[in-house]
């Protein structure tokens, strides 16, 4: 493979990826695989719209139109979230941040790319998840008597049962887990925090299932991935890209049997799903976050909210328009924004 010429845009690529953010940075390794997918997908986004090949995009193609463009094509064409565009326009901008400080040249890229401003979320954004008989039935879609089928579903119900995010069942190993009296899975989550969850005595059974089928090696101490695939007769490990496509492909043909189940449905909804379970059947909202790994009681605010405007829904079509209560089933009466109800979601109360 020919060395990429120093200066150029995928020589800095190369630096920024493999030099400094690991070894200069020391960034965990998801925290990586987050700023290639930006790159990734942004690249990807010029070659299509411009008609090139990789190898000729430039530095000067990157303009402020260029980047807001694949923003909004993140959102309207991939479905993704507002938190998700702002944290790859943050991976972009860090790496011409890094690009700039190794060649003034590109500082003029910099400051043209400082015009694209994070988009403006709601400070309690609602959040997209599926009812207990949407998942359910896609579980039931994948063909458990063949191989990939066997796969896909134990991936399915091990992420709806743990809450992990993607990454995390991708990077999860045999030895991570526990079959003992209470059973249990440690998950490496953002910024290298380990976390361990116990598992339902059903998701066990499915587990053992696969294992049996797909790993012959000992568990303890395997470094061996839980999950992979086989290419050139070597295993890797599974893409987010080939969970992503595979599930909302289950979801699709579950929707034609089960109304419930959304529209669009990707890997993060079993995790969103999950916890907004939890939380509907009791579980207290710090338990809730910790489970999940979040840093911040902050971030598990949204299933309190989506609980709430949910329930408001609810007794809106419950209740005849003519009622003199429909009047008062206003979204804001229901919005989680006052100083008290906070409290007592931070546990102050």
């Amino acid at each position: 493979m020919p060395k990429l010429a120093k200066g150029t845009l995928f020589g800095h690529v190369h630096d920024f990826l493999k030099i400094y953010l690991p070894k200069q940075r020391r960034m965990s390794v998801n925290t990586i695989v987050s700023y290639q997918k930006a790159l990734e997908l942004l690249f990807d986004f010029v070659k299509d719209s411009n008609a090139l090949k990789l190898n000729e995009i430039t530095f000067d193609m990157l303009t402020a139109d260029t980047v807001s463009a694949f923003l909004d094509s993140l959102e309207t064409q991939r479905g993704c979230s507002i938190s998700t565009r702002n944290n790859r326009l943050a991976a972009i901008k860090a790496f011409i941040a890094y690009a700039a400080a190794m060649d003034i040249m590109i500082a003029a890229v910099q400051i043209e790319l400082d015009k694209v401003p994070k988009k403006k979320t709601e400070e309690i954004s609602a959040v997209r998840y599926m009812t207990e008989a949407a998942v359910s039935a896609i579980l039931a879609v994948p063909d458990a008597s063949k191989e990939k089928g066997l796969r896909d579903r134990c991936l399915m119900i091990l992420m709806y049962d743990t809450g992990a995010r993607v990454q995390e069942v991708i990077d999860i190993k045999l030895r991570d887990f526990r079959f003992g009296k209470t059973p249990t899975a440690t998950l490496l989550g953002k910024g290298g925090k380990v976390r361990t969850v116990p598992l339902m005595e059903k998701t066990v059974a499915h587990l053992k299932e696969y294992i049996s089928s797909f790993h012959s090696e000992p568990m303890q101490n395997s470094d061996e991935h839980l999950f992979y695939s086989v290419i050139h007769g070597r295993r890797n490990p599974l893409s987010n890209d080939c969970i992503g496509k595979f599930i909302k492909r289950y979801g699709a043909a579950a929707k034609e049997n089960c109304a419930e189940v959304p529209d669009n449905v990707h890997p993060h909804l079993f995790r969103h799903s999950r916890a907004m379970h939890l939380y509907q059947h009791g579980m207290d909202l710090t338990l809730v976050s910790q489970w999940l790994g979040h840093a911040n009681l902050e971030t598990t605010l949204v299933y309190a909210h989506a609980d709430t405007e949910h329930k408001r829904k609810a007794i809106a079509n419950a209740t005849a328009k003519n009622d003199p209560l429909f009047g008062k089933l206003n979204p804001a009466r229901f919005t989680i924004d006052d100083e008290e109800s906070l409290k007592r979601l931070y546990g102050l109360k």
